[in-house]
């Protein structure tokens, strides 16, 4: 028998999600059935699709049920194993998050290879859904060309830092980058090597945008949305494109929010803007980790982990997350 700390939901977020919304609880776990494997999970992630289905509506994923255990990423080591193709000791990547420990088919996990120099908590970010997002999200669905100049709203997140890392390792002819702090906007200049960034905070986005892009832009990777998304729509030269990845700006939102009010233009720029969902993009998975894992390696593409120790933490690493605390992947290490 083994002992599991999960966190399970409480009740349904009203606006920001509050320490009451959340329980924590040890429950028993038998041993695995044949064909299961056991796992002690050594890093989990919180992102911000979670917000969503915490909400009983309608949507792509089915929302979480409250006094039931949460699920996200998750990577782990295995510790007791009912099938030979996933041993003892292989560490796995999974959907069993939000535990410490977890019972899962040996079908529904993958098997990590162990990278020299990169920490096994990079498949849950860079070189997982986080990376697969940018990458797809940039060169699939915004359909970017070398030549581009590219804005990404949120830039200093996990998603945001691979986009324009991305972007300028392709040949953008220009990268610009907004955040939420000073510390961050210098963290995307000098460290992640983006041509401009703004704050956001320090007054209209449309503003630090205009000043960052002077001549406009041709590609807009949105992360945020609502006030992003007009400034991005204003600066857009004809033919445009934008990636809708997430609208961070608006999750918490007790009242329905206002769309932007500009996006008239999208007829007379003949702009594009599309939504969507990673999951469709997973046949890009093995030339994304290949291409990604070389830049990794050869230190062109750097990234950055916030990190909150212990299963207890993981509620506050996830409100934090929604209030921008982090800088790269935010992570709960176990």
């Amino acid at each position: 028998m083994t002992t599991s700390r999960e966190v399970q939901l409480a009740a349904r977020p009203v606006g920001a999600p509050r320490d009451s919304d959340f329980n924590l609880v040890n429950l028993t776990l038998a041993a695995p059935a044949a064909g299961q494997i056991q796992v002690r999970n050594l890093y989990l992630t919180v992102d911000p699709y979670m917000r969503g289905r915490m909400n009983d509506t309608r949507s792509y994923a089915a929302p979480f049920a409250i006094g039931e255990t949460m699920t996200g990423g998750a990577v782990g080591v295995v510790t007791h194993s009912e099938d030979a193709s996933v041993p003892v000791g292989a560490h796995v990547l999974h959907d069993q998050g939000w535990r410490t420990h977890a019972n899962i088919d040996a079908r529904r996990v993958k098997v990590l290879p162990e990278l020299p120099g990169v920490p096994l908590s990079a498949y849950l970010g860079v070189l997982g859904m986080p990376g697969l997002t940018a990458y797809a999200g940039l060169l699939r669905v915004a359909e970017f060309k070398a030549g581009d100049v590219v804005f990404v709203s949120g830039a200093a997140g996990a998603v945001g830092s691979a986009v324009g890392q991305i972007a300028r390792l392709k040949g953008a002819a220009r990268v610009i980058g907004s955040a939420g702090s000073a510390d961050k906007v210098r963290h995307l200049t000098d460290t992640l090597r983006f041509d401009a960034a703004f704050n956001y905070k320090g007054g209209p986005v449309a503003e630090g945008l205009k000043a960052a892009a002077p001549d406009g832009i041709d590609v807009y990777f949105d992360n945020v949305g609502g006030e992003h998304l007009e400034a991005a729509i204003g600066s857009m030269r004809p033919h445009g494109r934008a990636a809708i990845c997430g609208m961070i700006s608006q999750y918490n939102a007790t009242e329905p929010t206002p769309a932007p009010r500009n996006l008239v233009q999208i007829i007379g720029k003949q702009l594009t803007l599309r939504g969507f969902l990673v999951g469709p993009h997973y046949d890009l998975f093995d030339t994304f980790a290949q291409e990604v894992g070389g830049w990794i390696a050869s230190g062109e593409l750097k990234f950055d982990e916030t990190v909150v120790e212990g299963i207890d933490g993981t509620p506050a690493a996830f409100m934090g997350l929604l209030q921008g605390q982090n800088t790269g992947k935010m992570i709960v290490k176990l």
